[in-house]
């Protein structure tokens, strides 16, 4: 991932990963979800990352949720 991308928030449950993303998109802030969660044995967290300027909004936006 490049530099400028930093993580914002985790979580084990998608679809609160996702919910989160698309809070994000809708106020036209850009995000990308990793999946760092492991199918076999499932452990492991979703990564949510947004571009460097936009942190403090997101993370505010995501506080809300």
């Amino acid at each position: 991932m490049e530099k400028n991308w930093v993580k914002i928030y985790e979580s084990n449950n998608e679809t609160r990963i996702e919910m989160a993303r698309q809070m994000l998109e809708d106020n036209n802030i850009n995000s990308v979800i990793i999946n760092k969660k492991d199918r076999s044995y499932g452990f492991g967290e979703f990564e949510l990352y947004c571009m460097r300027d936009y942190v403090i909004p997101a993370k505010l936006l995501i506080k809300e949720l």
